[in-house]
């Protein structure tokens, strides 16, 4: 199965989903709007062809905008991915067995508005994090309670391991 950006396979199922909030556009929101003012300015006090430039403050408005929509977070039975991108996109997998730890923080905005940062401890690359996403806790004990049914999970049946256990006690007996 595809949506497009990610694959599962035919018994991996999407257990969470997420997007960060629109707030985290609000330091490119910000910037747009001051260039957008000061264009304006600039095209009143000295000449008006240059509120042209502040095109360009709309412009960062718009990106700012776009990247938080274009960022999707994904929870699978078998993995998590981010997928991140305006005018290219950026696709990181994780496989669950690969998950060293899990954390999340909330600021205090956050703690009121029910908002955090989920972060991903990964073993072999760099962390992972879901940032401004609605419910971290909810988010992280997802991970957490996937990474803890595939710890319990002992390869082998019950006759295989009797067997490794013969042979053990065999090669002993040999050694002595």
């Amino acid at each position: 199965m595809s949506n497009g950006w990610r694959f599962q396979f035919d018994d991996e199922k999407t257990v969470w989903q997420g997007n960060p909030r629109l707030s985290a556009a609000t330091g490119g929101i910000a910037i747009g709007i001051g260039f957008s003012l000061l264009a304006l300015a600039v095209a009143v006090l000295v000449d008006r062809r240059l509120i042209i430039a502040g095109i360009l403050g709309i412009g960062i408005i718009i990106w700012a905008v776009r990247r938080v929509q274009q960022t999707e977070y994904v929870i699978t039975t078998r993995a998590i991915w981010a997928k991140r991108g305006v005018m290219r996109r950026t696709v990181r997998r994780i496989e669950l067995s690969k998950v060293q730890n899990t954390a999340y923080s909330q600021s205090i905005t956050g703690s009121l508005f029910g908002y955090g940062t989920v972060t991903v401890e990964v073993a072999g690359g760099g962390d992972l994090q879901f940032r401004r996403v609605d419910d971290p806790e909810m988010a992280r004990e997802t991970i957490t309670s996937r990474i803890g049914d595939m710890s319990e999970e002992i390869p082998g049946s019950d006759d295989q391991w009797r067997s490794v256990l013969q042979l053990v006690r065999d090669i002993r007996m040999t050694i002595k």
